[in-house]
């Protein structure tokens, strides 16, 4: 009897590992038509460069985790190339818009010259092409700035910064100009020293660009504010102005290379679209970042924020 039970015993036990193997077999197979399925559509999503995403039914979590990191490096790549792609525009543009804003003033030096010869009116076509000239000088300095910068050829010596004096200097720097033209000039800044992680010629060329940006878009309202604010990691400069200010359809734009409204195309007020541009790459440089706040009609705020100094 005991004999009996130990062969229908052994008995089970084979037909379990028979099961056992034949369902581990199945699935091996199962697995590898998966993987076979997987490898195909993911080489049919490169050769074509679909945005498609690897989709596969299967119980095996292992695969399914495997799935999902690949999808998540599918979205990577795209995203890389879409960079990429509106990279290649935006530079393409920049190339036009600065051929043309090039081209517009040397266009007028060349029609003062030809009237300086014909006529000999030396003295205020003279004035005429140098203003010109000078224009022609600014773009082209920007210009090269920018590229610059981007190529990362320009040193940034990040040091510890006192920014309530340099903001004095920057408002006072530019006093002159503003009560010529009428402006209220509010400069809010605190007793105490104000230290941050920056460049001195860096954070002085963020000041001129943006308190220039809102004398230039700002004149219908007259006024300029220059505040200086801190928590306990960032020092915060705003840069104030109250003329027509920026629709927020075209706020998230403004830091683009070379990118101004088209509304206000009237060179008499206009700059050549790199200003902000460069004020907002010097301020990633330094670790800080550039913020937009605009109410059209009432209040248009420039942040810069720079982090504060730990020694």
């Amino acid at each position: 009897m005991n004999n009996t039970v130990v062969i229908v015993l052994a008995f089970l036990l084979l037909v379990c590992i028979g099961v056992i193997l034949y369902q581990s077999v199945v699935c091996i197979r199962g697995t590898r038509k998966a993987l076979d399925r997987i490898s195909q559509k993911l080489s049919e999503i490169l050769e074509i460069d679909s945005e498609e995403k690897l989709m596969e039914f299967t119980e095996n979590k292992q695969l399914t985790e495997v799935m999902a990191q690949i999808n998540r490096l599918l979205i990577d790549r795209q995203k890389i190339r879409a960079d990429y792609k509106r990279e290649q525009l935006a530079s393409k543009k920049m190339l036009s818009n600065i051929s043309h804003d090039i081209k517009t003033p040397l266009t007028v030096i060349l029609g003062y010259l030809e009237i300086i010869r014909l006529n000999n009116e030396q003295d205020e076509m003279l004035c005429k092409v140098e203003d010109k000239a000078k224009q022609v000088l600014e773009m082209i300095k920007e210009f090269f700035t920018l590229a610059k910068l981007e190529a990362g050829d320009t040193a940034i010596n990040l040091q510890k910064i006192e920014l309530t004096e340099m903001c004095r200097e920057s408002a006072l720097s530019f006093y002159e100009l503003l009560v010529q033209k009428g402006f209220q000039v509010d400069v809010s800044i605190p007793e105490h020293k104000v230290y941050v992680q920056g460049d001195s010629d860096a954070i002085q060329r963020i000041l001129f660009n943006l308190i220039t940006n809102a004398i230039r878009y700002g004149n219908a309202g007259k006024y300029l504010g220059v505040k200086l604010r801190e928590d306990d990691s960032y020092g915060y400069i705003e840069i104030i102005d109250k003329g027509q200010g920026i629709e927020k359809e075209f706020a998230a734009n403004v830091f683009e290379r070379l990118y101004t409204m088209e509304d206000s195309r009237n060179r008499n007020i206009q700059g050549n679209g790199l200003g902000l541009t460069i004020a907002k790459n010097l301020a990633l440089q330094l670790g800080g970042d550039i913020f937009l706040a605009s109410e059209p009609g009432v209040q248009t705020v420039f942040t810069v924020k720079l982090k504060k100094t730990k020694y």
